[in-house]
């Protein structure tokens, strides 16, 4: 069986009491690795050190560690970790709490001068929200803007729709999600109750239901038995009746016992069984786990830490056993499939809510005179202070005269100040206080919302498409590079190529550049080219970097980088004798106009002129003014007109390791693997992290790719203003 890599809402549900026990903490300081995981390093008085991880990637957790397992910190923390440092060091961990039943966990920290909330999703594609006391964000590791729901930084954070928590679910509405489903018995706990698989199986199992009954052949004794084992979980979960177990696969099957007198003479042959690997971790024993191997641990923490840490070894020795090398597309590709088929049976019941909604507002309008009717009764008798009990006994003795309004109401709820009609069999729920307009239109607006939310939806599955589409593109790779072994082509000079996305472990080699504060990029030709970041920068480069031989290109669009195609390096010798070619001053000319207020305006093309070295001065003509960063050029220009924007961005392994980016047909070349971006409508930095995660996907070492890729480097090759991946 597959490993557990992420946490269910039971796991939540238990997790939370455990945790809560480091309330006071004082958070000492805070790390990110990569765009997804988070680390707190607090102090317990009664303990000592804490060391808290939220991971919200491929793996979803959260957990404190050993202080001995904590990855050693990166080097340089990123803008996310710097902020949560100047707002929690020295804060007291005030607790956590799940919310409702979904997988979030909420992390409050007290100061005095103020409150800081961690919000971890530990669901999806995973993120950290982190908000004041009010809810504000304050940032994101990715920013939502879905029509059911906004997290933005200065926005309020939004939580999901609400769903049901099966842990406190009455028995009424027990009895009506069951009855509501037309699926069996299991899949309805899993689904309607919100449980799961795992979880609902369980419930099955103890409660001696069989899994595959159809719903509509279950009866009140096996909604009972459902419902007793449902409340026995919750009473556990609330008391915190923990007996965390960790579940293994292969070796020994679990076999602890002594194996008598032949048991050293078994040495050598126990060393050649099947390693035991971790495959899941549980708050309690499962009686769906009873085939498997089991260690007990005291805590629920400890039990998701010593499972993780095996998790890393194991995938660690999976990536370095060369006979274990194909990664499991299958398996990827049936899972997104089983995905996108929920997805669509989502936005088909949207579809049906939105239409059932449109249509009950229509009966409204049809049946007019009746509704009206209704409505008036009841707001004259409340003018009269008619109690609503009294209102709902008129209506029954009106029942009883045949008088047709009152034959239409089946409900009076005086504490919601509503009254629900049937009409043409269909319930609908007015406000006593309202018309029949204004009942009408808050139906239509309701119908709205729940097409808004099937919007939202079609976004998530155009990205689940986008996955699958992407790990289907590299089986084919994978499958056509296992049948082209024999044939690898071999360079004359150098030997056959590295396939370093194959590679287990890349090694990293960094050798920083002056140029590299810049905007910069090689030609094809392998000239360089530096542009400004900024004004300051734009200024230097004309004082300190334009040299004789080089040639200095700008938009006609204001607002781009003065862009200098450098015949020479700084340490070399200027020289006016070096010809460079037309191939590296077009490449040098969609750099300029990409990177400068064309990209921005959200346009694909600009012009640009090129001028020689000796026609840029810092000194204005006569009676005019230059701006900082600006310069003046004297003598003809060479215009290129409509240069096209291109950006590509991707990872160099040789000679060194680093991020480059810039015109596709320079930076292509040069890397092992790229990603073309374009003008969109997705903002520097969550372009950014979209890009990280399709390059960390391509590379079996992952972990490369979180040291020298992270979110931060790439965005430094990004141009200002909205992105989006070409292949999006």
């Amino acid at each position: 069986m597959d490993p557990k890599r992420e946490l269910t809402s039971v796991d939540l549900a238990a997790l939370v009491r455990e945790l809560g026990t480091y309330e006071g903490s004082k958070v000492d300081k805070a790390y990110l690795y990569g765009d997804d995981l988070l680390r707190l390093k607090m102090r317990d008085f009664d303990r000592g050190r804490v060391e808290l991880l939220v991971e919200v990637g491929e793996r979803k957790r959260a957990h404190t560690i050993a202080p001995e397992r904590v990855p050693d910190a990166p080097g340089r923390p990123p803008q996310f970790a710097m902020m949560l440092r100047n707002r929690l060091s020295g804060a007291d961990f005030a607790g956590v709490e799940q919310y409702e039943f979904d997988r979030i966990l909420e992390f409050v920290f007290e100061r005095e001068d103020g409150t800081t909330r961690i919000i971890a999703e530990l669901f999806g594609q995973g993120n950290i929200a982190i908000t004041d006391g009010e809810y504000e964000v304050i940032d994101c590791l990715e920013t939502v803007r879905l029509k059911s729901r906004t997290v933005v930084p200065g926005s309020r954070y939004e939580f999901p729709d609400s769903r049901l928590n099966p842990l406190t679910v009455s028995r009424e509405a027990f009895d009506h999600e069951m009855d509501d489903s037309d699926t069996d018995v299991v899949r309805t706990l899993a689904t309607q109750l919100n449980f799961g698989g795992l979880y609902a199986e369980e419930l099955c199992t103890r409660a001696g239901v069989e899994k595959a009954m159809d719903i509509e052949d279950a009866g009140e004794e096996e909604y009972d038995r459902l419902y007793e084992a449902i409340d026995r979980l919750a009473i556990d979960l609330r008391n915190g009746n923990l007996e965390p177990r960790l579940y293994l696969e292969g070796g020994d099957d679990g076999d602890d016992g002594d194996d008598g007198e032949d048991g050293d003479d078994n040495d050598a042959e126990d060393e050649t069984d099947t390693p035991t690997r971790v495959v899941d971790v549980t708050p309690f024993p499962l009686e769906e786990r009873t085939a498997l191997a089991t260690e007990p641990f005291e805590t629920f923490t400890a039990a998701l830490d010593d499972y993780f840490f095996r998790l890393d070894l194991s995938d660690s020795d999976a990536e370095s056993d060369p006979t274990d090398q194909t990664p499991d597309f299958e398996e990827q590709i049936a899972k997104h499939q089983r995905i996108i088929d929920q997805q669509e049976g989502a936005i088909e019941g949207f579809e049906q809510q939105a239409e059932a909604e449109r249509e009950r507002a229509e009966l409204l309008y049809a049946n007019y005179g009746l509704v009206d009717d209704i409505l008036s009764t009841v707001q004259r008798a409340r003018e009269g202070d008619t109690p609503w009990d009294e209102i709902a006994e008129r209506f029954e003795e009106g029942k009883e005269r045949g008088i047709e309004a009152a034959e239409a109401v089946v409900g009076v709820n005086g504490s919601e100040g509503t009254v629900t009609v049937e009409i043409d069999g269909e319930h609908v729920t007015l406000v006593a206080a309202d018309g029949v307009e204004k009942n009408a239109d808050r139906l239509y607006t309701e119908a709205k919302r729940i097409a808004e939310k099937k919007e939202g939806a079609l976004a998530a599955i155009e990205d689940t498409r986008e996955e699958l589409a992407e790990i289907e593109r590299r089986r084919d790779e994978w499958e056509a590079d296992d049948g082209s072994d024999e044939d690898e082509a071999e360079d004359e000079d150098d030997g056959p190529k590295r396939d370093w996305l194959a590679e287990s472990s890349v090694p990293i080699r960094t050798n920083e550049q002056w140029y590299e504060r810049f905007r910069w990029f090689h030609t094809s030709d392998d000239f360089l080219v530096i542009g400004g970041r900024n004004a300051d920068q734009n200024e230097e480069l004309v004082k300190k970097y334009v040299e004789r031989g080089d040639k200095v290109l700008h938009t006609q669009a204001h607002g781009g980088p003065v862009t200098v195609l450098k015949a020479t390096d700084p340490s070399e010798a200027s020289s006016s004798d070096i010809e460079i070619p037309d191939s590296s001053i077009e490449e040098a000319a969609q750099f300029a106009v990409s990177y400068s207020s064309v990209w921005k305006d959200g346009r694909y093309a600009g012009d640009v002129y090129v001028v020689e070295s000796d026609q840029v001065s810092k000194t204005p003509e006569s009676g005019e003014y230059l701006e900082k960063g600006g310069f003046a050029v004297r003598g003809d220009r060479t215009y290129l007109d409509d240069t096209p924007v291109g950006v590509a961005v991707g990872i160099q392994c040789e000679p060194y390791t680093r991020v480059i980016g810039g015109p596709p047909s320079a930076v292509e070349g040069e890397a092992v693997t790229t990603i073309r971006v374009e003008p969109g409508r997705f903002a520097q930095a969550d372009a950014a992290k979209r890009i990280y995660r399709r390059l960390r996907e391509r590379f079996t070492d992952e972990s490369f790719v979180r040291k020298i890729a992270s979110p931060d480097r790439i965005q430094h090759f990004l141009p200002p203003g909205g992105s989006r991946l070409a292949d999006d």
